[in-house]
């Protein structure tokens, strides 16, 4: 990675009013935070005027008062609404992890729906295309990990509106689990795939438009036309419950901002043998397999990690690994929010499982490669390494990473 004249594009591109934070928002009352969205509507559609347009979104593309934004620019006569893109999970959020909900009329519209799952380049570009749209809106929450799918939706979806000729418009939500800073290794290119299109860390600590930003000037060959509307009231400290806006679960096992918090150190558990917590009330939460007990909540609880508890628990996932049978591990409890780090504890957890359980074992496709972004977590772990010696692997090109970040972050 490096700076570049893409850099520099990206940072001026999208001149226009609703780009930059005006500097009355540190007035508002309770600085009350207004999503991009809020303030396109606010601002009369004005960025949309005279264009037909497509929006790549999902559940969480809602007003405060949870009214979903293609129903309301729908029936708003300021604006060209002809087409919604949706992701994994599907644009009403029907369909589980590793789905989609194909293409469709939306019933409540009658809007075309068009499927993005899986598909980038030329092919999306063709959809684009084949939609008769000249701009391209993105809405979607993200959770504020590389391996969640929606940022590399606006990753290729951004790639395909270049190569059709379109113009992009991001509008910015909060990352819920704050932007204070980028924690975790950084994909290496070998190892991209769809939960990591381009080397990042772990845990970005960026919203959607700042990673766009990042996008256009870093990654993509050729740049999209690329505008941003930013959000008012949000300051890089703030987790998702200082914003006041209501949480829709992105996917079906993101259901409450407090999976989020664990979620970039947690979904590592996917890439083994021990239940990550699907089929549960507590997804990435709770963590287990059949033949584990208290020993493994004590060992972690030894190494004293900031901001969490480890409780010994045991459970039975309704689908997923280990379906309908109980299954011992433990239950994070994240008591300091503000201290507490998700990528180490998740390590944290790797290496204590590995030492207290025999049975442990990486999933055979070496899954947790895809995850980490190389082979480095899992060597290490498998060599003996400690959290600290896991960590301070990555130390580098972390720091690398964030030098390359900081040009593009747009909030205090």
């Amino acid at each position: 990675m490096r700076l570049s004249r893409r850099a520099l594009l990206a940072a001026t591109t999208a001149a226009t009013s609703l780009t930059a934070a005006p500097p009355a928002a540190a007035a508002e009352p309770r600085r009350r935070l207004r999503t991009g969205f809020e303030r396109l509507a606010a601002d009369g559609y004005a960025l949309l005027d005279g264009h037909r347009v497509g929006i790549v979104t999902n559940p969480t593309g809602v007003t405060r008062d949870v009214r979903h934004i293609v129903d309301v620019m729908h029936a708003d006569p300021r604006v060209n609404l002809v087409a919604v893109f949706g992701p994994e999970h599907g644009f009403r959020g029907t369909a589980q992890a590793g789905g989609s909900e194909g293409r469709y009329d939306d019933p409540a519209t009658k809007l075309p729906v068009y499927d993005t799952y899986l598909k980038s380049g030329r092919p999306l570009a063709d959809v684009f295309t084949a939609s008769g749209v000249d701009t391209v809106v993105f809405d979607i929450q993200d959770v504020g990990a590389r391996f969640y799918t929606y940022i590399w939706t606006l990753y290729d979806c951004m790639e395909a509106a270049q190569l059709a000729g379109k113009r992009f418009v991001v509008l910015d939500r909060p990352n819920p689990v704050t932007g204070r800073s980028a924690q975790g290794p950084v994909l290496h290119k070998e190892f991209a795939t769809f939960v990591g299109r381009q080397p990042i860390s772990q845990a970005h600590g960026m919203t959607v438009a700042e990673l766009a930003r990042l996008f256009n000037g870093e990654f993509l060959t050729d740049p999209v036309p690329l505008e941003t509307v930013l959000m008012t009231g949000w300051r890089r400290s703030d987790l998702y419950d200082a914003s006041g806006l209501p949480w829709v679960p992105p996917s079906p096992n993101m259901p409450t901002p407090d999976t989020a918090l664990v979620y970039s150190g947690t979904c590592l558990f996917e890439g083994t043998n021990l239940s990550e917590g699907r089929g549960t009330t507590r997804p990435f939460e709770l963590l287990g397999a059949d033949g584990i007990d208290g020993r493994w909540a004590a060992g972690v609880s030894e190494l004293a990690l900031p901001g969490v508890h480890f409780r010994e628990a045991y459970f039975a996932p309704s689908f997923s690994k280990f379906q309908g049978r109980t299954i011992g591990g433990v239950q994070i409890h994240v008591h300091d929010r503000t201290a507490y780090d998700p990528v180490r504890t998740g390590i944290a957890l790797l290496v204590t499982a590995k030492q207290v359980w025999d049975g442990f074992a990486w999933r055979s496709d070496h899954w947790i490669d895809k995850l980490t972004g190389s082979a480095q977590v899992r060597t290490a772990i498998d060599a003996g390494a400690s959290t600290e010696d896991v960590v301070a692997g990555w130390r580098e090109e972390l720091a690398a990473f964030r030098r390359i970040r900081k040009e593009y972050l747009l909030y205090k």
